[in-house]
């Protein structure tokens, strides 16, 4: 076993430090760096093997010798092109061994070959891609057909997907989506396929009391009341929701918005907990290069209270459904034998692993029933 790759700061921040000392750069020229930035992150120790180091040139050096492209056409003396290859850099790199080809830490494809099984090697390729972009349709302002006509109109072209009725993959012109008519006027949001169909495989009906208990930016709230749920949305940490007013008063959701955390029973509680993140590593690819052992050990006991804090919330009779976009077993399987053992008023109704092979993220989702008291 190789030496893991040293941890890498979140690349987000980095970058929009970067974009605003560099105003030579236009707005092309920072997409493009973000993608370059965000593939080598993607592909980190199989790029570091091709290029022969694991700097930033190396891993660029690497990409262009995946590709087949000749490099002095990268590294060239021209303005703002980085400085042509030395002799050792033409020297160095090689094949990436089996365990660099699955660009993961060495600990983490071990846990995933064991959760996944023969599942593994192709989830591994796959989270070396880039991730799609998938759109939710709000049935509250429109059509699916209305918000594809609606995206034509701003340059974005989509695919309806027959797996979930309020699924549009964007096939072109994605970077011009928050800017549309569709967007901006609440018929569109975005949001993963995965989440999309653990969403879609809940029974809600008009009327049904849902507390939404760790709701983040609120994505499953607005997919929830736009299908007539009352709900409630909290989190542990306010200012994840403090785009929720904005995006709710677009879609025309109305949601409340706890200050702290209710009290009361509801006929559903969503707990889509926090992470590891491992099935949305396309998108985040600087994460699994930070994530630890003891990182993913103290998620799971977190996961564990949250959950426990979720049961006392469901009304008898009622439901809890817990989410993760993790891969990792111990979040998600092991997590729910875990709960049914120590809790017996609840029984698993159904729960559901994807992956990247048969939706988009990585997501896990378990809904349990409540029995109701003797």
């Amino acid at each position: 076993m190789q030496a893991a790759p040293p941890p890498v700061p979140p690349a987000e921040p980095r970058l929009i430090r970067w974009a605003r000392s560099s105003r030579y750069a236009g707005s092309g020229d920072r997409a493009a760096v973000r993608d370059l930035v965000f593939d080598a992150l993607r592909r980190r120790r199989s790029h570091a093997a091709l290029g022969g180091a694991e700097t930033g040139r190396g891993l660029i050096l690497g990409a262009l010798r995946e590709a087949g492209q000749d490099p002095d056409t990268i590294f060239a003396a021209a303005p703002y092109a980085p400085l042509p290859l030395t002799a050792a850099e033409r020297d160095a790199g090689r094949p990436p061994s089996p365990a660099e080809a699955t660009d993961l830490p060495d600990w983490i494809a071990d846990r995933l070959a064991a959760d996944l099984g023969d599942g593994f090697p192709p989830v591994a390729a796959a989270l070396r891609e880039r991730a799609p972009v998938w759109l939710r349709v709000n049935f509250a302002r429109g059509t699916r057909d209305d918000a594809r006509a609606a995206l034509i109109a701003a340059g974005v072209e989509t695919s309806a997907d027959p797996r979930c009725d309020t699924a549009l993959l964007v096939t072109h012109g994605a970077r011009s989506v928050q800017g549309s008519a569709a967007y901006r006027e609440g018929l569109v949001e975005l949001q993963d396929l995965s989440p999309q169909m653990a969403c879609a495989g809940l029974d809600v009906k008009p009327g049904l009391r849902v507390l939404d208990l760790c709701a983040g930016g609120g994505g499953k709230s607005l997919a929830l009341a736009a299908r007539g749920a009352k709900v409630t949305a909290w989190d542990a940490t306010p200012a994840r929701m403090r785009d929720l007013p904005a995006r709710a008063a677009r879609a025309g959701a109305s949601i409340d918005i706890a200050p702290a955390l209710p009290s009361g029973q509801f006929d559903l509680v969503v707990a889509d907990v926090p992470c590891s993140g491992s099935g949305s590593w396309r998108r985040t690819p600087d994460a699994k290069w930070r994530l630890t052992e003891a990182d993913l050990a103290r998620l799971v006991a977190v996961q564990a209270g949250i959950l426990d804090t979720a049961a006392e919330r469901v009304a008898p009779g009622g439901r809890l459904a817990y989410m993760t976009c993790s891969l990792f077993a111990a979040e998600n399987a092991g997590q729910i034998d875990a709960f049914l053992r120590r809790n017996q008023r609840f029984a698993l109704k159904a729960q559901r692993t994807l992956t990247p092979l048969d939706a988009s993220d990585g997501f896990f989702v378990a809904e349990l029933s409540s029995l109701m008291p003797a």
